[in-house]
């Protein structure tokens, strides 16, 4: 066998004769066949696979870097460690049972999209004794206060931002005060949401012996960004096991109208507050991000089960909590929301701060609107990211052309994420209608089954429609507006 160093002159002598060109493609070659075999062997969408084995050829050492960090199979490594964690965390199933075993009925009209949530999220149907709509940032933020010093076992709270803004104070106080009466706090934050929020800012917090985690911290300093996807971009508050807190508010001045020297720049918003037996699941979703945030090792993982799930006496409105994520391939939120679309038969009317649909959300809005639904989507005239709101803008021609009512919300930024079916289902969550929402980001949603609830929600929309301007076919746009709507399309599955 020939040793190294003959075969490197040999090597050597071959491209200084010319046959430099030759071997970088044949380099080029083996390399397209290699990388071009793996990624087709990830079995994604056609459009992304022919995207990324586009993106390799034309940038071969950037596109392969990209790829591995941000694409599928980095998709695939946070999957894998976060269905470790869940085994590992799934709250002793004994400590389940009783709560399963309890699951109310649906209704024979219910009961396909209540199995369809169920199974794609293993979270059951349940009850709430009551459910209350709070309406912007400073209702909710009174209530989810209030809430925390009525506290005695313990209080968990989970959240994409957390300002340490004069809302964040309040908050940190009150969860700092009832720390120091023997509540156990535990607070969730994820990295680059909360970036701002440091440990300065929480310090008393622990001090007092509470716990705080971080979701996806960067790895290099906390002034570095971690990536963008796979983030908790829920927000939940727990309090006893029997109060919770879900929806659109996050902490943060933004929300609160009464912090704003112009009221008009705080966001319009909506939340949700939940007593009774669906909470535990609430609970749930919050002790399994806790868990995978710790990587199950801290000393301090919650055992006293029974104290966070308490037996409660079920309530008059049937409800479920519906959560997704990237550690899921069932995509549960976007599911329900198209066939939450297909089940509609009077009415379906969305909210969305960023609306960026799929190529299945879109086809089911649409088809309700073909059929006679009474379909309207509420967005914000402008967003707080211009990227989104070209892209939206995009989409609404399609919308019209098939009978789909279109709103823009005026002044204020609508950050409220809620849908109403027919009158019987109204959803309040924490997700947008984007690919983001859908695939990318850890969600959460409360749905509602019940006719009171519904028109509540529908009520409140009605008046959100009050301070919007519908939108018709032919509206004459410059050519750079469309444009640009039309390159910000492009970017759609990344929005």
């Amino acid at each position: 066998m020939a040793s190294l160093p003959a075969l490197w002159h040999l090597g050597q002598q071959w491209l200084a004769h010319g046959h430099l060109a030759l071997a970088l493609s044949i380099i080029w070659s083996l390399y397209l066949v290699l990388v071009g075999a793996w990624i087709l062997l990830q079995r994604r969408a056609p459009v992304a696979t022919i995207g990324w084995l586009l993106s390799m050829a034309v940038l071969p050492v950037v596109g392969l870097l990209v790829y591995f960090v941000f694409g599928p199979r980095r998709f695939r490594r946070q999957r894998l460690k976060r269905l470790r964690s869940r085994r590992k965390a799934r709250m002793r199933r004994q400590s389940l049972a009783h709560l399963r075993d309890r699951a109310a009925q649906a209704p024979a009209r219910l009961q396909q999209l209540v199995r369809l949530v169920s199974n794609a999220t293993q979270l059951p149907l349940s009850t709430a004794q009551e459910v209350q709509l709070l309406v912007g940032g400073a209702r909710t933020f009174d209530a989810i206060v209030h809430a925390i010093g009525q506290a005695q076992h313990h209080v968990h709270l989970e959240y994409y931002i957390f300002e340490p803004d004069t809302t964040g104070q309040r908050v940190l106080q009150a969860l700092t005060e009832r720390a120091q009466a023997g509540v156990q706090v535990r607070l969730l934050v994820d990295a680059l949401g909360s970036k701002r929020l440091g440990r300065r800012h929480y310090q008393a917090l622990l001090d007092a012996g509470a716990e705080v985690a971080l979701f996806h911290p960067p790895k290099l300093g906390r002034r570095l960004r971690p990536v963008i996807n796979f983030r908790t971009h829920r927000k939940i508050v727990v309090i006893d096991g029997t109060l919770g807190f879900t929806g659109g508010v996050n902490i943060t001045d933004t929300e609160d109208k009464r912090l704003q020297a112009d009221p008009c720049h705080a966001y319009h918003d909506i939340h949700l507050r939940l007593q009774g037996p669906v909470v535990s699941w609430l609970q749930h979703v919050f002790l399994e991000d806790w868990a995978y945030a710790l990587d199950y090792r801290h000393p301090a993982m919650p055992q006293d089960f029974a104290a966070l799930l308490p037996p409660q006496d079920d309530g008059p409105a049937l409800a479920q909590i519906m959560a997704s994520g990237p550690d899921s391939p069932l995509e549960a939120i976007h599911r329900v929301f198209v066939d939450a679309c297909y089940a509609a038969h009077q009415r379906l009317w969305l909210a969305t701060p960023y609306f960026v649909p799929t190529e299945a959300a879109l086809l089911a809005l649409t088809s309700a609107a073909l059929r006679g639904v009474d379909v309207r989507v509420l967005v914000p005239e402008r967003s707080d990211s211009l990227l989104v709101t070209c892209a939206a803008r995009s989409y609404f021609d399609e919308l019209l052309e098939c009978g789909v009512k279109v709103y823009l919300y005026q002044k204020r930024m609508l950050h409220a994420k809620t849908m109403v079916v027919d009158d019987m289902l109204g959803m309040v969550g924490t997700a947008n209608f984007d690919t983001r929402s859908f695939r990318l980001n850890y969600e959460v949603c409360a749905l509602v089954y019940t006719p009171v609830f519904a028109q509540q929600l529908a009520d409140q929309f009605s008046r959100d429609l009050a301070q919007a301007e519908r939108i018709f076919e032919h509206r004459p746009q410059p050519l750079p507006q469309r444009l640009g709507d039309a390159v910000a399309r492009l970017f759609s599955p990344l929005l």
